[in-house]
């Protein structure tokens, strides 16, 4: 009789003991651990906005959620300084992602006058360092810039997204600017066509506004003349000195005659 007392009450012990194990380490194990989580992003997120204490940002509303993921929201004056933002935030330790919802909310500027303003600026843009070999398209559509053709070098790309970026009333810019490739040949081809293009009589005039020459670009030997010229022969002209430069593959056409609706490519 004793020994079976003993047992029960050994088996009794066992069983609140077991009960205890498994009940009290789960609360005290689970809330440091959900309090850690919270404190660390809310750190991450005092980070976060300590980058951002600009007057530029002074609108602008940071969260950090618990995967690191950053979002920005509030509004900006300038493309530029949305951009900005998104950089700053992408430095901060912790941060794995970020979510930019900044909205540009500066003055409103017609598609129209961002296309005439923009185009006029890209036209000078880089003048003085090779900007010749330099053929970069421009679109506007509810002040959204989309910018598109070639550039000569990575620096030639940077300019004009700098330029449409800090440019009041740009509301986002989609950059497709493609950057020609680092060739040593396509160097070589890109002087032989200007020497070319430029040392026809009738043509050596549009050399002299830098704003408005014949633009040469070359993609591994391929090359696209584009631009404005004053008349189809003009343009027939500079096509046919382009295809006459030894170690040119192909000539693209892409000259506009002034005043005329449009032009088929030559190819």
């Amino acid at each position: 009789m004793f020994n079976t007392r003993v047992a029960s009450s050994t088996a009794l012990l066992a069983a609140s003991l077991a009960v205890f194990q498994m009940g009290i380490p789960r609360v005290s194990m689970a809330a440091p651990n959900a309090l850690a989580t919270a404190q660390d992003d809310s750190s991450v997120a005092n980070t976060v906005m300590g980058k951002l204490d600009k007057k530029q940002f002074k609108n602008v509303k940071v969260t950090v959620d618990g995967s690191g993921v950053a979002t920005l929201a509030g509004t900006v004056d300038l493309f530029e300084y949305k951009m900005d933002a998104d950089r700053r935030v992408h430095k901060v330790k912790g941060v794995n992602a970020v979510r930019n919802e900044i909205e540009v909310a500066g003055p409103t500027v017609s598609d129209q006058e961002l296309q005439q303003k923009l185009g006029e600026k890209l036209t000078y843009d880089r003048v003085g360092y090779g900007n010749l070999y330099n053929a970069i398209s421009l679109g506007v559509h509810d002040g959204i810039v989309t910018l598109g053709g070639h550039a000569r070098s990575d620096v030639d790309k940077d300019s004009a997204m700098a330029l449409v970026a800090t440019y009041p009333g740009v509301k986002e810019v989609n950059n497709e600017i493609e950057v020609d490739p680092v060739s040593i040949m396509d160097d070589q081809t890109r002087m032989a066509v200007a020497r070319s293009v430029y040392g026809a009589s009738t043509l050596n005039r549009y050399a002299m506004d830098p704003a408005k020459p014949i633009r040469i670009s070359v993609q591994n030997g391929h090359v696209e003349l584009s631009g404005v010229v004053d008349s189809q022969g003009d343009k027939d002209m500079a096509y046919m000195r382009a295809n006459q430069v030894p170690g040119v593959f192909s000539v693209k056409n892409e000259l506009q005659v002034a005043g005329a609706s449009s032009e088929k490519s030559q190819k």
